[in-house]
């Protein structure tokens, strides 16, 4: 599968680019730092350091149980690192927690469905305003004044993502009852429905045939391209990976082994070691 994005610019500025594409970027808006994470004895990450620059796309990859879940729930605050710290916009934290991460602009995926089965897509994808609503519950109960305002404001927002996800036709339809490409559509949905600065990707395309990573690369690409959004992304296909990244970090039991643009992860000797099983 090959999916290449078109090369485009911000100008003739000094903004750092990715070798053979053109493509440039504004500066750091993540900066993990020395971040040590370890359940009881068992160490899930050992001093990572890695950072995001706007608009690109950040792939993180490794064998299972590298530890890249493990990251993302650091940054989005899920786990709380023992050691490290996470910057974001020139704000630095040693604990992030979720709802806090979440108003400041990052939003999430999981690597496991969280979608409410029984609920329309329509419905699904506005819990993803939920920090955006203003009105109290009474006001949006009675749908008066102000509330119902607001409500049509949020719908509006939605059925443009909708439209752009295309999944017009199954707006009313409960998630459950979609196939489950559809379904993690619906959940990219969601997430972009917060109007996220940088949006995490937890294996998005995991359990899809080929035609809907072809269509989950595009919309990806078409998220960072047309909405400016930076994604951090998770995926085990690394033809995908080579293809939709900007650059890649690459961990191996917690470590980090490898970090830099996709050419060069690819003939990085550890990384080839650490996938062919050969590193430990």
């Amino acid at each position: 599968m090959k999916i290449m994005r078109e090369p485009d610019g911000f100008g003739a500025g000094p903004s750092p680019s990715t070798p053979g594409t053109g493509r440039r970027f504004g500066d750091v808006i993540l900066d993990v730092k020395n971040i040590s994470l370890a359940f009881g004895g068992v160490k899930a990450l050992t001093d990572i350091s890695f950072d995001v620059r706007e608009h690109e796309v950040r792939a993180i990859i490794g064998p299972n149980g590298a530890g890249k879940s493990s990251m993302l729930n650091c940054i989005n605050g899920v786990y709380q690192p023992q050691h490290g710290s996470i910057t974001f916009r020139g704000r630095t934290f040693d604990h992030m927690r979720s709802r806090q991460v979440a108003e400041m602009g990052i939003a999430r995926t999981f690597q496991n469905l969280a979608l409410f089965k029984g609920m329309s897509v329509l419905d699904n994808i506005m819990t993803g305003r939920n920090l955006r609503i203003r009105s109290n519950l009474f006001l949006q109960a009675l749908r008066i004044g102000p509330a119902e305002r607001e409500e049509i404001r949020h719908r509006e927002a939605v059925e443009r993502i909708i439209d752009f996800l295309e999944i017009q036709a199954f707006r009313k339809t409960p998630v459950g009852q979609l196939p489950y490409g559809l379904q993690k559509r619906v959940d990219l949905a969601r997430a972009l429905a917060m109007e996220p600065q940088v949006l995490l990707l937890d294996e998005p395309m995991a359990g899809m045939n080929v035609e809907e990573k072809q269509d989950m690369c595009r919309f990806i690409l078409d998220v960072n391209d047309e909405f400016g959004t930076t994604v951090v992304l998770i995926e085990h296909d690394m033809g995908v990976v080579m293809d939709i990244s900007d650059r890649v970090v690459v961990l191996d039991y917690g470590k980090k082994i490898g970090d830099g643009v996709p050419e060069e992860v690819r003939a990085n000797p550890e990384v080839i070691k650490a996938y062919l099983g050969t590193s430990h």
